[in-house]
């Protein structure tokens, strides 16, 4: 189960990013860089958390014209991200771009080719809040439409909340990677996510990997609360 935590490092500095992976590194085997820690760092922190010996999952949900996103994904290939996420909603050119730029930078470079997942629907929003923005499908089935165009693009999975798992794990087939943010522990709060689940509840709806990050880190001991998730899903 450790492979399949993936620790959201939502750090403003990389110095505070690297104290809290290294205390990690016997419990978990990814960690998440996203927009806070990429912005502030830049590719050197992909680089610094591998030799750490972490896979390295880099969410900058990539969304733009095909030609910017192919040269983020070539960038992010070479920095040696393990797996990073691009926007569903960007439509089938753009997720295509991406899928072909991650194939050809991975022979060019001489690394792995990185996984790439989609994006569905941001686990921050509900029906209320999809309707707000003038899209009256309801958020499970929007993630479903979204998760059709990135498979038949080409991509490796898709993130949604853990509500949307076992729809997801069922449509997209056992090999698919199926990304859950929104996961909390029991009794924990759900903070800004409005679709969540715990941890086992998630695993057992057909999730591949787990996106956790304050109930970690903001933890007064972020490998102890590493493990008690772990444990949590094993039960």
């Amino acid at each position: 189960m450790r492979d399949r935590v993936i620790v959201a490092l939502d750090q403003p500095d990389a110095a505070r990013a690297l104290e809290i992976a290294r205390s990690l590194v016997s419990t978990v085997g990814w960690v998440k860089v996203g927009m806070t820690l990429y912005y502030a760092e830049g590719p050197s922190i992909v680089r610094d958390l591998r030799a750490l010996g972490f896979k390295v999952f880099v969410d900058l949900k990539l969304h733009d014209i095909p030609h910017q996103v192919e040269g983020a994904c070539r960038t992010l290939t070479r920095a040696g991200a393990d797996m990073f996420t691009v926007h569903a909603s960007g439509g089938t050119a753009m997720l295509e771009a991406a899928v072909a730029s991650v194939t050809a930078s991975a022979v060019k470079f001489g690394v792995p080719r990185p996984k790439v997942v989609a994006v569905t629907v941001l686990t921050s929003l509900d029906d209320a809040a999809l309707a707000s923005l003038g899209i009256a499908m309801p958020a499970a089935e929007r993630v479903g439409l979204l998760a059709t165009i990135a498979r038949d693009a080409g991509c490796d999975g898709v993130v949604c909340s853990p509500r949307e798992a076992a729809g997801m794990r069922e449509m997209l087939g056992a090999e698919a990677l199926i990304v859950t943010p929104g996961v909390r522990p029991a009794g924990e709060d759900a903070g800004d996510q409005a679709r969540t689940a715990t941890p086992a509840e998630a695993i057992g709806a057909g999730a591949s990997h787990l996106v956790i990050g304050r109930p970690i880190t903001g933890a007064a001991d972020p490998a102890a609360a590493a493990k008690a998730i772990v444990k949590e899903m094993s039960a």
